[in-house]
């Protein structure tokens, strides 16, 4: 059984974080870049570890998956879109288009 996901704007994101809270923040970019800047309450996990690390994605909650580009964050939405997850969100434009605080190590 297919899932479902679509595309979704960082200022859409921006949004959905004030007003919802039964959201998950994935990213899938690598450790270096995210030590460089992420969204508040996202964790990482990088695409090559996501086959591995399938149990950390709640399925009872929205995921919005981001990466620097929006690509790597499709391929994660696709990948689990056919392994039958449901609510799956790409920040298209990633944290190339994030207008909003990052947090850093």
């Amino acid at each position: 059984m297919r899932g479902t996901w679509k595309d979704i704007t960082p200022q859409e994101v921006k949004d959905k974080l004030t007003t919802q809270k039964a959201v998950q923040l994935i990213d899938v970019r690598n450790q270096e870049e995210y030590s460089e800047g992420r969204i508040k309450g996202s964790k990482l996990i990088p695409l090559n570890e996501l086959p591995n690390r399938l149990s950390e994605i709640e399925k009872d909650k929205e995921v919005i998956f981001i990466c620097r580009s929006g690509n790597r964050s499709g391929k994660a939405c696709e990948y689990l879109s056919n392994l039958g997850y449901d609510n799956l969100l790409n920040m298209a434009g990633g944290m190339l288009g994030w207008k909003g605080e990052v947090e850093r190590d």
